[in-house]
């Protein structure tokens, strides 16, 4: 077998560490509610509060436009495989969180800090369930369409495939990743709504010029690969 047969492309290798450092930091990122500023002034429109959003949803934008990506460059099975090993740092993050937490925090650490780190870093198991089956789930179901708009489009319309690929694995997304973790504990149809409204937008608007950007990377990095 010729070495360079088992040489990964360069793009593969560089996205793929980016995918899972974006995987392991969405669900830090979204202990914080992030304001839209004058777009939260579309929630009272619609009968709801000002509209904000997890911050976590620019990682997970990340996570869709580069599996997109992977998928334009490499193919929807190399894409696939890159969401299916998403699941080992985002799983092995969650254990070493908890082993984290139950560890004892030093005596001479500030109270302040150590309250601090657990409140944000603790989460009850069903937030921890509904973040892995949302993953998985929507991850799939991004590469799915955009795949299968390319074989019906062909090349064209990155932009196009990339945004409506992300809208609806967004919407999937919010769906099960909130009926898991907050179903019966409080009233979600507004969180629903204000949600997708946001991750909706967002897609439409974020995702078209980064897939271009990152497709464009990608095929920088394995310019004058033999």
């Amino acid at each position: 077998m010729n070495q360079n047969d088992l040489r990964i492309p360069r793009s593969l290798f560089a996205l793929s560490i980016f995918y899972g450092g974006m995987v392991c930091i969405a669900g830090v990122l979204g202990n914080k509610q992030v304001t839209l500023g004058p777009l939260s002034a579309i929630g009272p429109m619609l009968g709801l509060g000002p509209l904000a959003i997890e911050a976590g949803i620019f990682a997970f934008l990340m996570l869709v436009v580069v599996s997109s990506a992977i998928a334009e460059l490499h193919g929807a099975v190399i894409a696939n495989r890159l969401v299916r090993f998403g699941f080992v740092p985002l799983i092995a993050s969650i254990l070493l969180s908890l082993i984290v937490l139950i560890i004892p925090a030093a005596p001479d650490m500030d109270p302040a800090r150590a309250q601090a780190f657990e409140l944000m870093m603790g989460a009850t198991p069903r937030i921890w369930v509904g973040g892995i089956i949302s993953y998985g789930i929507s991850q799939t179901l991004n590469v799915y369409v955009f795949s299968a708009l390319k074989g019906r489009e062909g090349g064209g319309l990155l932009w196009l495939r990339a945004g409506i690929a992300s809208i609806l694995s967004q919407i999937v997304d919010t769906l099960l990743f909130v009926s898991i973790a907050f179903l019966g504990v409080f009233p979600i149809r507004e969180l629903l709504i204000g949600q997708m409204v946001v991750k909706v937008g967002l897609s439409a608007l974020l995702v078209p010029p980064l897939i271009y950007a990152v497709v464009g990377i990608g095929r920088w990095l394995d310019r004058g690969e033999g």
